[in-house]
C-alpha cells in the first residue's frame, strides 16, 4: 500500500479503435464544408484514375469479345505491286493451292479493279468528282470467312452474283448517302447501272471492305470485261497452326515471287490499337496521380489548419490526462478518416464514369476490383502521410501554451 507522501502514477488509458474513429470524426462533423472541399480534392485524383482504369479493361473486354466472335485466325494474304505502283494479281491456281494447305478451314478471294472503274450515286455527277469507293469483285462465301455480317438486304448468291448487282461496304453506304435497301435505287459502276441488293455492317477484321464496292466476279467478266486473278486472300486455318500457315502462304500464293506477298493478320492490329490506347491511358493516369498529390496536399493544409484553430481542445485534452500519443493518433485518425472518404467517393464516382461510357459505346462495363481496392488503398496512405506533420504539431503542444491560446 503506498504512503502518504508516496506520487501515484496513472497508466494512461489506451483509445481503442472505436475511440479513435469516435475522436477523430469531431473535427469532420464540425467543419463540413472544409471537409468535402478537402476530400473532393482526393475524390477527383482517385476517381480520374479508376476511371482511367476501368475504360481501358472495359475496351479491352470488349475487343476480347469481338476477337472471340470473330476469331483470331484469319490471315490476309495480299498481293505485290509492280514498279509502277499497279497491285500484281495473283496466279490463278492461287486460291485453289491455299486451299489445299492442310491446316487451311477456308479461303476466299476479292479483286480489286482497276482505279479508273468509279461509283457515282447517278449518271449527272461528273466523271471527275469521285468518292475514293474502290470496287472489288468478290467470291459468294467472302462472308463466311471474314466474318462479314448484312446491315439491310442480302449477299449474293449464284444468281445475283451474274447480274449487276452490288453489295456496298458500311463506310461507302455513307459516302453514297444510301441508308436502306429499296429495289428502285441503283448507282452507277463503271459506266453501267448496278443494283444495290445489301449494305454490309463494318467488318473489323477486313476494314478494305468497309469502304468499298462489291459485285460477283461472273459480273465483273460479263459487264467490265475484267477477269484479272485475285489480289487479297483471305484465310482461316485451325488456331493452333496459324503461324505455320503463315510461314508458308507467301510461297503458296506467288510462288515465283513470294517476296511480293504480304501476309498479315488483322487481329494482331486491333491488338496494336488496344496496345496504343494503354499507353494513352497512362498519361492520364499521370494526370489522375498528379490530382491526388494536389488533394493529398489539400489534406495536409486543412489538418494543419485545424490544429491552429483547435489550440485550446487539444490543451483541455492534455490537462484531463491526454498523452502526446492520444492527441497524435486523434489527427493522424481524423486525416485518414477525411482521405477515406474522399478515396470512397472516388472509386463512386470513377465507377460511374466508366459504367455510363462503356455503355455509350456499347462496351461491357469493367472496373477491376483490384483498381477500386487499391484506390482506396492509397487514399488511406496518402491521408496518413498527410496527416503525420500536423499530428506531430499537435502533439507537441504543451496544455499551458495551448489553453493560453485565443
Amino acid at each position: 500500500m503506498a504512503g502518504s507522501g508516496d506520487v501515484v502514477k496513472l497508466k494512461p488509458h489506451k483509445l481503442s479503435a472505436r475511440d479513435l474513429i469516435r475522436v477523430g470524426g469531431v473535427g469532420l462533423r464540425n467543419r463540413p464544408l472544409r471537409a468535402f472541399l478537402s476530400a473532393l480534392g482526393i475524390g477527383i485524383g482517385i476517381a480520374a484514375m479508376l476511371a482511367v482504369v476501368g475504360i481501358s479493361f472495359s475496351g479491352r473486354a470488349d475487343l476480347d469479345r469481338t476477337l472471340d466472335q470473330l476469331g483470331t485466325n484469319l490471315l490476309t494474304v495480299a498481293a505485290g505491286k509492280d514498279s509502277d505502283g499497279h497491285t500484281v494479281s495473283f496466279p490463278e491456281p492461287a486460291l485453289p493451292m491455299i486451299k489445299r494447305v492442310g491446316p487451311v478451314l477456308s479461303a476466299s478471294g476479292v479483286t480489286r479493279l482497276p482505279d479508273d472503274v468509279n461509283v457515282y450515286r447517278h449518271e449527272y455527277i461528273a466523271k471527275a468528282r469521285t468518292s475514293g469507293i474502290v470496287v472489288y469483285s468478290v467470291d459468294n462465301d467472302l462472308p463466311s470467312v471474314v466474318g462479314a455480317t448484312m446491315a439491310g438486304g442480302g449477299w449474293f448468291n449464284a444468281a445475283t452474283a451474274r447480274y449487276p448487282a452490288v453489295v456496298l461496304g458500311s463506310s461507302a453506304a455513307k459516302r453514297l448517302g444510301i441508308t436502306t435497301v429499296r429495289s428502285n435505287v441503283v448507282i452507277q459502276l463503271g459506266g453501267r447501272a448496278f443494283s444495290i441488293i445489301g449494305i454490309l455492317n463494318p467488318v473489323p477484321l477486313a476494314a478494305d471492305l468497309d469502304s468499298a464496292a462489291l459485285i460477283g466476279q461472273a459480273a465483273a467478266a460479263d459487264y467490265l470485261g475484267i477477269t484479272s486473278g485475285k489480289t487479297t486472300i483471305y484465310v482461316r486455318s485451325a488456331e493452333r497452326q496459324v503461324e505455320a500457315v503463315r510461314e508458308v502462304l507467301a510461297a503458296t500464293a506467288n510462288p515465283a515471287q513470294p517476296y511480293h506477298v504480304q501476309v498479315s493478320r488483322p487481329s494482331d492490329a486491333l491488338a496494336a490499337k488496344l496496345a496504343t490506347d494503354r499507353a494513352f491511358n497512362a498519361v492520364l493516369l499521370g494526370l489522375g496521380a498528379v490530382a491526388l498529390l494536389v488533394g493529398g496536399i489539400g489534406v495536409a493544409n486543412t489538418m494543419v489548419i485545424s490544429v491552429l484553430e483547435r489550440r485550446s481542445e487539444i490543451g483541455l485534452r492534455r490537462s484531463l490526462g491526454a498523452t502526446r500519443r492520444h492527441i497524435r493518433m486523434q489527427f493522424l485518425t481524423e486525416s485518414v478518416l477525411l482521405a477515406a472518404l474522399g478515396g470512397v467517393g472516388g472509386v463512386v464516382l470513377g465507377a460511374a464514369v466508366t459504367f455510363a461510357y462503356a455503355l455509350s459505346q456499347s462496351w461491357p462495363p469493367t472496373v477491376p476490383l483490384w483498381a477500386a481496392g487499391g484506390g482506396i488503398a492509397i487514399t488511406v496512405a496518402v491521408g496518413a502521410l498527410a496527416g503525420i506533420y500536423p499530428a506531430a504539431r499537435a502533439a507537441r503542444l504543451s496544455p499551458t501554451v495551448a489553453l493560453a491560446a485565443p
